[in-house]
């Protein structure tokens, strides 16, 4: 080979192997540009971690761990190699940035070096914490973005026109966190969201979950949506049939839009092969029916309309939606019978509850292979429990209380459900029984288990259960005392324990069990007061026998809320400790023989809001000190020997609303300071059975706010917790001592009756127009009746009896057309009775002792005395008609006696509201005694 010849081929061996070289280096992966690199390391010293902050955004995304991604960025590295961040092969620019709960917390300004990143195509920064920034414009900057996710990151304010440039879109998340009482929140307006749908043509995806809209829904969505969520937005207005028809839509979330009404699709969705989750759930579906046309929506797998106002029966096509998995119906008004489960086979979770259902739970329920959770409480289903129950054992979750179901129920059903940790059958017509006297009958996996009326006399079934968290036996027949092995069987679970409505003599020491809640009222408890465990929030041991005094060792029990101590044979002083208590919001010792002087002092700060003295024998002064429990709402130290004048200091308390004083020896005039505003939010007041003196207080009267309005707005207060109170008031009205279970907010009372008042009956009383009962009797009031009086438009009972009336009784009392109990006898009253709906059925005891009176019912000296006609009045006699204006309010009545002559007064209880489920509030723990006492 010539020299020539060999150089031609090193050559080109040579050019060759560079331009391999050339041509590899060219399909490398290309590093991060440094200005990227500098851009997200300044970005990221903007912003801290905080795990115990940002997880709690990052829980909206359950299949997803929270954990800081940025701690791997550091210059050191390439950018491209940092967790979160892709970047283009090629040109190695940046991407797709996902910081998703990676519990980031900070501000993004309008400066962040986070918009230098202008090549992203996909940015996801949900679940963190920016709970100080305002959604940018300048995210309107991304114009090459596909995938934009803000959501579930505390962002507030409006979100900016400006994301309706990001013309590129495919899925766009901006939902908002479960905060609907908080003033921050994200906003959009309904310009701005035709505007999002107009140019955002390209969507897939779409999520505004609670950001606030309050618009109708636009038309304009476009045809390649699969998933649209818009849930919690304030929605109104109608929804349009069209969403119905999107050919792609898979995912439809509007949910809890109040405001939104509308009416499912009569005809095959065209969605309908697609479609795989459709929830609707408060949205107001008010009359129509669950529609036939379901059974064409053959891909569903998640339907939840809960809430819906939706009638009648459960369309049969309905259990042949063979890949059904998730079924939400509660709280409707569905009715007829539950039908076969044969095509069933895929549900994994069925909630039916607080409904009509009626009928037989069906045998084929053993056809639900795969379900994990079924909830019908609060139906009328009806019928034996059917074995084949024991078949499902991939149940968690099984709650068929506050039913109609009856017969005996061995447990032995459930010991082969090896996974079930939620366990009611509370509230219908069964008997537990153990027939074959097993121990292990239980299963171990039970965390929640409520029996309550369910006729358990014995607790052998519960032996194997030993990780039990919250057990309800309440209302059953378990008598003497609690066997030994029963709590240490819980020592290192047990929360929650009813055992309240039995038949119990002695519970014996309480073990060192982690207690959160003890439940037992209305017992036959003898002997002292239990130790317990400084971890005791609830403590209800009211209604038993228990005698001596309130332990020392109660001052150790410092995480106290609510103690319930009614209503038992306790004396001695009472303790200066549970005055200190600050976590104790409720106090309850009424009905006790406690004695000596209250000389407690309660602190500043303390959280008390109820307490109850009623019915003991304490003696001497009000303490001054109850002015630092600036939380009070309820004070009631009736009957006892209190010695003191008006507290009048009470009135800086701007949460009290009731104050019941009755049957102690106060005295003198009551008097309030004219420049002060004292007492303005209460509407409830008992000073019956005192000694005051003077004229009636025109001072407090013209403090008294709350009783001035009627707020027809007014509900009972909800609670997010687990439980909370619901107070009683006990209404004395002819002889009957009636407590009120109810909404006492709607229910405003004056007792001043039995004292020494004299004078005139002020005509400003005529302002307190939410008052329903209003007792002023047996005092030595003088004068005529005011007419103001008739401005009192809901006054229930009116009392003025026993006292040196005169004069006619006013005509606008006639036009009172809610009051149910009238009693102006033993006065001096003359001239002619009124004649309207309401006093035509009074009868002639509610006048006697006014010699001067004339008319129906007394006599018919007053032109004609016919009863006016009326299609509004039923005339109810006796004793019934007492209890009239309560029935009209859907109340309970519990009748007991009293001791302080024909007043009206008021006592104060408590009910416990427990959670029958994980953070889910729960029927009132009801007082079902009915007692009629003969008066004294």
């Amino acid at each position: 080979m010539g020299y020539g010849r060999l150089l031609l081929l090193l050559l080109a061996s040579f050019f060759l192997r560079h331009e391999f070289a050339f041509s590899f280096s060219s399909l490398a992966p290309q590093s991060c540009p440094e200005d990227q690199s500098l851009a997200l390391i300044e970005f990221n010293k903007t912003l801290v971690v905080n795990a115990s902050l940002a997880t709690l955004n990052c829980q909206f995304y359950e299949a997803q761990k929270a954990y800081p991604r940025t701690s791997s960025w550091v210059m050191s590295k390439d950018c491209c190699s940092w967790d979160g961040v892709i970047c283009d092969e090629m040109t190695g620019h940046v991407i797709e940035l996902n910081l998703s709960c990676s519990q980031l917390v900070g501000n993004i300004d309008t400066n962040s070096s986070l918009f230098q990143l202008t090549y992203l195509q996909r940015l996801d920064l949900s679940g963190n914490d920016f709970s100080n920034s305002q959604i940018s414009p300048n995210f309107g900057r991304f114009t090459s973005l596909t995938h934009l996710d803000l959501s579930h990151s505390s962002f507030s304010g409006q979100i900016p026109s400006e994301i309706s440039h990001l013309s590129k879109l495919q899925s766009l998340g901006l939902s908002g966190d479960f905060a609907l009482f908080f003033d921050d929140e994200l906003g959009l307006p309904p310009h701005d969201f035709k505007l999002i749908l107009q140019n955002l043509t390209q969507l897939r995806e779409l999520d505004l979950r609670y950001v606030n809209i309050f618009s109708s829904i636009p038309l304009n969505f476009s045809s390649h949506l699969t998933t649209l969520k818009l849930g919690g937005t304030g929605l109104n207005g109608i929804i349009p049939e069209s969403i119905f028809h999107l050919p792609n839509l898979q995912v439809l979330n509007l949910e809890g839009n109040n405001a939104l009404s509308g009416n499912f699709s009569k005809t095959k969705w065209n969605s309908s092969r697609s479609l795989v989750d459709l929830s609707l759930s408060a949205v107001n579906f008010s009359g129509d029916f669950l529609p036939y046309s379901l059974v064409y929506v053959t891909s569903l797998q998640f339907l939840v309309l809960y809430s819906c106002n939706l009638l009648g029966p459960i369309p049969k096509s309905l259990w042949n939606l063979t890949h059904l998995e998730y079924l939400d119906l509660r709280n409707n008004h569905l009715e007829g019978q539950l039908e076969d489960f044969r095509y069933s086979s895929a549900l994994l979770h069925i909630d039916i509850s607080n409904n009509q259902l009626k009928g037989y739970l069906p045998k084929s329920i053993q056809n639900l292979v795969n379900v994990a959770h079924i909830d019908l409480v609060h139906n009328q289903l009806q019928g034996p429990l059917p074995k084949s129950l024991q078949n499902l054992v991939n149940l968690t979750w099984l709650d068929l209380s506050s039913n109609n179901f009856n017969g005996s129920v061995d447990v032995s059903v459930f010991s082969n459900l090896k996974n079930l940790n939620y366990l009611s059958l509370s509230y219908n017509s069964i008997s537990l029984t153990n027939e074959n006297e097993v121990r292990s009958t239980l299963p171990q996996s039970l965390e929640y288990l409520f029996l309550s009326a369910c006729e358990v006399r014995e607790l052998d079934i519960l032996r194997s259960a030993t990780i039990l968290y919250y057990l309800d036996l309440s209302n059953n027949k378990i008598q003497g005392r609690i066997p030994d092995w029963v709590l240490p069987n819980w020592t290192h679970s047990m929360s929650n324990l009813n055992l309240s409505y039995n038949m119990l003599t002695s519970i014996g020491p309480i073990p060192r069990i982690p207690l959160n809640t003890i439940d037992l009222r209305s017992n036959n408890l003898q002997g002292s007061l239990p130790n317990l465990l400084p971890t005791l929030q609830y403590l209800f041991i009211s209604n038993n026998n228990l005698k001596g005094e309130i332990p020392l060792s109660f001052c150790n029990l410092t995480s106290l809320k609510v103690l319930d101590l009614a209503r038992n044979n306790l004396k001695g002083a009472f303790p200066q400790c549970l005055s200190t208590m600050t976590y104790l919001e409720v106090l309850d010792v009424q009905h006790n023989s406690l004695s000596g002087d209250l000389l407690t002092t309660f602190i500043f700060g303390s959280g008390l809001k109820s307490f109850n003295l009623h019915g003991n024998m304490v003696e001497g002064k009000i303490p001054r000190s109850l002015a630092n429990c600036m939380q009070l709402e309820a004070l009631d130290l009736g009957n006892n020997y209190q010695n003191d004048t008006f507290p009048m200091w009470l009135g800086t308390l701007s949460n009290l609303q009731v104050l019941s004083l009755r049957s102690n020896k106060l005295h003198g005039a009551v008097r309030t300071s004219t420049s002060l505003k004292l007492f303005p939010q209460l509407w409830m007041l008992d000073l019956s059975c005192n000694a005051f003196t003077a004229e009636l207080p025109t001072s407090l009267f013209r403090n008294l706010k709350a009783m001035r309005r009627i707020d027809q707005t007014m509900k009972v207060p909800v609670d997010r917790t687990q439980r909370y109170y619901q107070d009683s008031v006990t209404v004395v009205t002819k002889g009957l001592e009636l407590k009120v279970v109810g909404i006492l907010s709607l229910y405003t009372t004056m007792d001043l009756s039995s004292n020494k008042f004299e004078g005139h009956i002020p005509s400003m009383m005529g302002d307190l127009i939410a008052l329903r009962v209003l007792n002023l009797s047996h005092n030595g009031l003088q004068g005529p009746i005011p007419p103001s009086l008739g401005k009192l438009s809901v006054v229930e009972s009116l009392d003025l009896s026993s006292n040196k009336l005169s004069g006619e009784i006013p005509k606008q009392l006639a036009s009172l057309t809610s009051l149910a109990v009238l009693n102006l006898s033993r006065n001096h009253l003359e001239g002619c009775i009124p004649k309207g709906p309401q006093f035509a059925t009074f009868e002639n005891n509610s006048y006697e002792g006014n010699d001067g009176l004339r008319g129906f019912p007394v006599s018919g000296g007053c032109g004609s005395h016919q009863i006016p006609e009326t299609n509004n009045t039923t005339f109810v006699p006796d004793e019934e008609s007492d209890l009239t204006f309560l029935s009209e309010l859907s109340w309970k009545v519990v009748l007991m006696g009293y001791g302080c002559g024909l007043i009206i007064g008021f006592s104060i209880s408590y009910f416990m509201l427990s959670s029958r489920k994980p953070n889910w509030l729960s029927r009132v723990a009801e007082d079902l005694e009915y007692r009629i006492i003969m008066r004294s």
